[in-house]
């Protein structure tokens, strides 16, 4: 009994920590799972091909409870397999695609039929449990399941709008390789940006989700102490908007395909940058090779 899924990542335009209302839209990087289900109960073997120190709680969680959803947590155990191109702990996202297509396949492996808002659920339950997030981020949840913009009320898990980008930007994601765990960010620190973020998640809610990443991303930096000199290069050579994505340190940058040679150059470091795409397509199943 096997199930494999995908799932794409995804890039913040309002963090969610300080309200508690968040949007984020899909990017074109992606996490694949793999699930096969074993006659071990209780027993998870996780491998997270290319980072096989990270931490598997999160990966384990996810099979238990829908095994537990189904009441089949006392019959089964599971070997679980993912590869990414998504930087994990970055601010892109990772954990919640990774939950996704972790959930998805799961239920592939059970043949049992399921509803988008429930893999989502499972996945930010399995989250809290494994304490990778600190909101839960049921708006990064839905922007790595859907694509597209989505904009939410994480509180309640609400989707308040959502709607796609229509223009095929450019993403270019510089990644500095220091990580961000969400144990180490300081929610005392955002207590000073939320009206800004209040204006920022309005102006996204109305379709105006480029000046929303900037004003988030230029809030959300300065309060935590991040550098944002690559935001202010980028919006300097020409870009759209530029923002941190997530709790950091990854700066995301939407670009016209014109301009995104002179940005790489003028953000180019010694760090990683990434180019890539928006993502509009929906989390799915893979076919499993004969």
């Amino acid at each position: 009994m096997e199930g494999k899924a995908y799932c794409h990542g995804a890039a913040t335009i309002i963090n969610g920590i300080p309200l508690g209302l968040g949007a984020a839209f899909g990017i074109a990087l992606r996490t694949e799972a793999d699930v096969l289900l074993t006659e071990k109960p209780g027993d998870f073997e996780v491998i997270i091909e290319g980072d096989e120190k990270e931490n598997p709680k999160l990966a384990e969680n996810c099979v238990y409870l829908v095994l537990k959803e189904f009441g089949l947590e006392t019959k089964y155990g599971a070997k679980i397999t993912t590869r990414s191109d998504i930087p994990i702990s970055r601010g892109l996202k990772s954990s919640s695609a990774a939950a996704n297509a972790i959930v998805l396949a799961t239920h592939k492996a059970l043949d049992k039929k399921y509803s988008d808002m429930k893999i989502i659920n499972l996945g930010i339950e399995a989250s809290i449990m494994a304490r990778v997030t600190i909101t839960g981020a049921f708006d990064d949840a839905c922007a790595t399941y859907f694509g597209g913009v989505v904009v939410t009320d994480n509180l309640i898990r609400e989707i308040l709008n959502q709607y796609q980008i229509e223009e095929d930007f450019d993403v270019i994601i510089h990644v500095p390789d220091k990580k961000i765990r969400k144990s180490d960010v300081d929610i005392q620190k955002l207590k000073g940006i939320r009206e800004t973020l209040k204006m920022a998640h309005h102006l996204a809610l109305k379709g105006n989700f480029q000046k929303a990443i900037s004003i988030n991303g230029m809030a959300y930096g300065k309060a935590m102490g991040l550098n944002t000199e690559i935001i202010t290069r980028a919006l300097d050579a020409g870009a759209l908007c530029a923002g941190i994505s997530g709790t950091g340190p990854a700066t995301v940058i939407l670009a016209e395909h014109e301009k995104k040679e002179v940005i790489c150059a003028v953000i180019g470091s010694k760090e990683q940058v990434i180019c890539t795409a928006i993502n509009r397509k929906k989390a799915d199943l893979l076919r499993i090779s004969p």
